[in-house]
């Protein structure tokens, strides 16, 4: 029996219970109940939950206590997002982005993700703003990519702070502001994104927008390198060759201990 079959036969929860059941499957879930989660979300996304219905398609999407099944989970996915629910119109647009379980379409998922950013959520908002930087992807237009960049740096988007960094730093639909990249950079880097690590650095290696630091430029090189960023690379090798054997040892001490809590 399919998901969608086995909702005619499942116990319809009082409105009035929905939010009790959906901590109660958000708790089964933290847990790796996925199975106690699923039920309750099933139950959930038969009164029109949209909510639930996003979960369960998540789930399906990521392969989470179920088989992965892309076109399971566009089929939910498209039930909550039609419902306006905004992860759930995310979540259909990274399906329609990636093409799994649909055909590929750019400009769906824009939409998709336009959608949900302009409902406030944070990584719609990030991915759009990409997105607007992308010309082979959709048309440019980085007044608006910069625009949803600081929305979704407002609400501590690490990607998006690194991406502003590099507006001000390229010089693209803002002048060319050293001091702003690497104030953006910083914050991003803070929060572990890598190529606002590998850019901080490069900008204390080169004085650019900051004083020159030898010794912090390779400890941030080194963070954004451990964390896959390719910007990293080219400055690695001279920015350690500025430094003596303990300053060395003391940089890469600092880049293998975890990141403080950054500030709000």
């Amino acid at each position: 029996m399919g998901w969608f079959d086995r909702l005619r036969g499942a116990p319809v929860p009082a409105p009035h219970d929905a939010d009790t059941q959906m901590a109660e499957a958000l708790a089964a879930a933290r847990a790796g109940d996925y199975h106690t989660a699923l039920d309750l979300w099933e139950q959930l996304a038969r009164i029109g939950v949209a909510r639930a219905q996003n979960n369960i398609g998540a789930c399906f999407a990521e392969g989470i206590g179920v088989e992965r099944d892309p076109a399971l989970a566009q089929r939910w996915l498209a039930l909550a997002a039609q419902a306006g629910d905004p992860v759930g119109q995310r979540n259909l647009a990274a399906l329609y982005f990636k093409g799994e379980g649909v055909p590929q379409d750019y400009q769906h998922a824009a939409e998709l993700y336009r959608a949900a950013a302009e409902q406030g959520d944070a990584p719609a908002q990030d991915m759009l703003s990409w997105m607007l930087l992308e010309g082979e992807i959709m048309a440019t237009d980085v007044h608006e990519a910069r625009r949803w960049a600081e929305a979704a740096a407002d609400q501590g988007i690490a990607s998006s702070m690194t991406r502003l960094g590099m507006l001000y730093h390229n010089a693209l639909g803002v002048a060319r502001d050293p001091a702003e990249a690497a104030h953006w950079w910083r914050r991003g880097a803070a929060r572990g994104d890598a190529d606002g690590q590998a850019m901080l650095g490069a900008a204390l290696h080169l004085g650019s927008g900051v004083p020159h630091d030898p010794s912090a430029a390779y400890e941030w090189l080194l963070r954004g390198q451990e964390g896959g960023s390719a910007l990293a690379g080219p400055f690695l090798a001279v920015a350690r060759a500025g430094l003596t054997p303990e300053e060395q040892t003391a940089a890469e001490a600092r880049a293998r201990r975890p990141l403080p809590e950054p500030a709000p």
